[in-house]
């Protein structure tokens, strides 16, 4: 590819053989930006603190070995502040232009992107796509669920009732039904068949921030200010369950293939676990001394991704080894509030320097 910057990754320790990328085609797209050759980055392996850990079982693919991993990196257009991406099914990255009050959408081949205005006021979190391959947006601006068409870019708004709720992140459930965070203390749920939205008062009050669904349909959040991981009923009753370490704020949730509960602790700078099926906690620490978890993700080999603003850099951790791999980010600072992926790409932004990153088989 012309223009892009990569950083090479080198490790000590090999893992397996790697997975395959997706194939997907991406979409025609308007408009492109470039960026030099930059120099190369070096990943360390840090053994995490000795917790009692469970085997992950199979795997969905074999893990890239971190020797034969790259970041590269994409510019976006200037003040655009991307929060959140979301893989778009044409192949290309969805992500939320904060600063621009759009939703963007980057084609990694040519590196050309788009953006669709969301209306005034709007000051777009979370994105995801949806079971109608569609991107659905939490937008605190415009305190409304938006939903964006993919191939005519038609917007439609759906308002939440007041007050404000200062929306973050979203997820499906098993029926298709889309639950929603807010940190001024609720939680909520919006039907997109029957065009029903229902707003709940969640426990203890404001900080409702990250949220996941298993794959068996099951819905979690995080409560940032409240530092607890909440388990939501079909309902929209919530069962608190507390890390074992206190006041740790909770930011935002994973799970795994086996419905296991990732969490970032942002204030303890750990990465925590929850295992429903047996009721237990585990907690390991970033490695570093001023560590601050803020974004996680769960791949398809269940390698859990974390990021760290202390260290201005995202973690990959071993559940087997209990090993971290650190991959410094290439802009300082680079703030990454969200990963995400598909087969063989774990995508973030950093919000601070414009660019999308993604992290995947060094090429050639």
């Amino acid at each position: 590819m012309i223009g892009r910057k990569s950083h090479l990754l080198a490790l000590c320790v090999l893992l397996a053989s790697a997975c395959a990328d997706d194939p997907a085609q991406p979409s025609p797209a308007a408009s492109s930006t470039t960026s030099p050759v930059g120099t190369s980055f070096t990943t360390v392996t840090t053994p995490a603190t000795t917790v009692p850990v469970t085997a992950p079982g199979t795997t969905l693919t074999i893990p890239i070995p971190a020797a034969e991993l790259e970041i590269v990196e994409y510019p976006v257009p200037g003040g655009s502040r991307p929060h959140d991406v979301a893989p778009a099914v044409d192949g290309g990255v969805w992500y939320t232009a904060q600063g621009s009050g759009e939703l963007g959408w980057l084609d990694p081949e040519t590196e050309e992107t788009r953006h669709v205005p969301l209306g005034a006021g709007s000051r777009p979190h979370g994105v995801i796509v949806g079971p109608d391959g569609a991107p659905w947006i939490t937008d605190s601006g415009l305190n409304a669920i938006v939903r964006v068409d993919p191939m005519t870019h038609e917007v439609v708004v759906f308002p939440l009732p007041p007050p404000i709720a200062n929306l973050n992140t979203a997820a499906f459930d098993s029926t298709g039904r889309l639950w929603f965070t807010g940190q001024n203390g609720i939680h909520g749920v919006f039907d997109p068949a029957s065009g029903a939205m229902e707003v709940f008062a969640s426990p203890r009050g404001s900080g409702p921030y990250g949220i996941t669904a298993t794959p068996s349909g099951e819905i979690y959040y995080a409560s940032l200010f409240q530092s607890y991981v909440g388990q939501v009923a079909p309902d929209g009753s919530v069962t608190v369950l507390e890390p074992p370490t206190p006041a740790q704020g909770a930011r935002r949730v994973w799970s795994d293939s086996k419905g296991s509960i990732w969490v970032s602790e942002w204030n303890s700078g750990q990465l925590g676990r929850y295992e429903p099926s047996r009721g237990e906690w585990s907690e390991w620490p970033l490695p570093g001394d001023r560590s601050q978890a803020y974004a996680v993700y769960v791949d398809e080999t269940d390698f859990v991704w974390v990021s760290d603003f202390g260290a201005n850099a995202i973690h990959r951790f071993d559940p087997s080894s209990e090993t971290f791999d650190t991959f410094p980010l290439p802009s300082v600072p680079g703030e990454v509030r969200q990963i995400h992926g598909r087969p063989g790409e774990v995508w973030a932004a950093e919000s601070r320097a414009d660019q999308l990153i993604v992290i995947r088989r060094i090429d050639g």
